[in-house]
């Protein structure tokens, strides 16, 4: 049973040693080039962090509510910075600071908002973002048909 999952989640027999987006056609490193777990941590935490800093605010302005409410609330700043900022830019603050973003796996351009609303929901999920396949894509990057990659442009200071 494990090598029929393995097979299903890696797709066609490849040498072991094939660099992860060998099959999309991206190359092995540079830009352009898959993102292992490092970079996608880094933007996580980062984005994190933004979402905990905007409803925040509002509890520094004075609204209050119970402590479940409030991280639920951080979960929902967190999905829709995810969503609103791939959809437009194809990248997160914290992507853009990890010199990531995230493409269409067939051609490279920018998927079109639909997909990365579906690609977020299913990431609202947590479960397919821990279930990758050879080429780093997790089960929400493959439903989407996204990628995500080392961008071209790199910020100044990173």
């Amino acid at each position: 049973m494990g090598r029929a999952l393995g097979g299903w989640l890696e797709g066609p027999g490849l040498p072991r040693d094939t660099p992860p987006g060998a099959r999309l056609g991206l190359p092995a490193d540079g830009p352009g080039s898959v993102v292992g777990f490092g970079p996608r941590i880094v933007a996580y935490l980062v984005d994190a962090v933004i979402a905990n800093l905007l409803v925040g605010v509002l509890f520094i302005v004075g609204f209050d509510a119970a402590a479940d409410i409030r991280g639920l609330a951080v979960y929902g700043a967190f999905l829709l910075e995810e969503f609103l900022l791939v959809a437009v830019a194809g990248q997160t603050i914290g992507m853009r600071l990890a010199g990531i973003r995230v493409i269409r796996a067939r051609d490279g351009a920018r998927q079109s908002w639909s997909w990365i609303a579906v690609r977020t929901l299913l990431l609202a999920l947590l479960v397919p973002a821990f279930i990758w396949d050879r080429d780093l894509r997790g089960t929400h990057d493959r439903a989407a048909g996204t990628v995500v990659v080392r961008d071209a442009v790199v910020p100044t200071g990173a």
